[in-house]
């Protein structure tokens, strides 16, 4: 299948002005800005024909170029990351089977979350929309529960039908349950919503048509859109195979995903030389 993913970057965000220049500890005194680790983390993804940055920022654009990126300007008028990258790809008058868009704040994003996404629209010729769900464990789960008791929006949780089609995502943590019934470490019924999206190019495009749903707007999830018109969203269980995946929502992540950051690498040469 014919695969673009377009990485959707703001300078103008609400929480953190600036989020995709900020710059990361990667080890050994080294430095990477945001957004050039979650355009690494794309270029590991197999067989996608592009890869695009797309922005309104010129600081973006003059940061993506240099470490090679290809960059498609959009308006400024793109409220969310779905809407820039329906913008993109009417741009660059794509043709294929299938947009990915990859969230410019979540560099821990392994490959195969990806992957796996595509390969659900091999397996299923009716999907439309795709995106991978993680199970918490119970480390993450004790992060969800510290971000809200701080106050800090963090990451999503999504509930799901019996065919695997959402049917809500929400910065709570959904669904509420006993935790004296249920045996965490295992069993945790809360699924950690992992902000990247697959689409077929006409779902995309038509995103673009409908006004911000009511939903969308309480909650600040853009792809509650889709739901409020009838969409289906098709939940994708991915394995984090022991990699820690977190995206930064606040500027206190920041620390928080060096530290992953460096763990992670550790595994990866760990499993290479085995």
């Amino acid at each position: 299948m014919k695969t673009v993913i377009i990485i959707p970057a703001r300078y103008a965000s609400v929480r953190f002005p600036g989020k995709p220049l900020v710059k990361l500890s990667v080890g050994d005194g080294l430095q990477k800005s945001l957004i050039q680790l979650s355009w690494e983390a794309a270029c590991r993804v197999k067989n996608v024909e592009m890869i695009f940055v797309a922005t309104d920022d010129e600081r973006i654009r003059v940061e993506a170029e240099s470490f090679g990126a290809r960059v498609i300007m959009t308006p400024k008028e793109c409220k969310n990351g779905t809407e820039r990258c329906a913008e993109a790809i009417k741009n660059i008058n794509f043709v294929g089977d299938i947009v990915v868009n990859f969230q410019g704040d979540a560099p821990l994003t392994p490959e195969w979350f990806v992957e796996d996404l595509i390969q659900a629209f091999e397996k299923n010729s009716n999907t439309q929309m795709a995106t991978p769900v993680l199970r918490l464990d119970d480390r993450s789960l004790k992060e969800f529960k510290l971000d809200r008791k701080s106050g800090r929006v963090g990451g999503t949780t999504v509930v799901s039908d019996n065919n695997s089609n959402a049917l809500y995502f929400s910065k709570e943590i959904i669904p509420y349950f006993d935790e004296k019934r249920i045996e965490q470490k295992e069993n945790c019924p809360v699924f950690h919503h992992v902000g990247i999206y697959a689409y077929r190019p006409e779902t995309l495009l038509n995103y673009n048509l409908w006004k911000e749903s009511n939903l969308e707007v309480l909650e600040g999830l853009e792809q509650l859109r889709f739901l409020e018109n009838g969409n289906s969203i098709k939940c994708v269980l991915v394995d984090s195979k022991g990699r820690l995946f977190w995206e930064l929502n606040n500027p206190g992540d920041v620390i928080r995903i060096e530290k992953a950051i460096k763990e992670n690498q550790k595994k990866r040469k760990k499993n290479e030389s085995t």
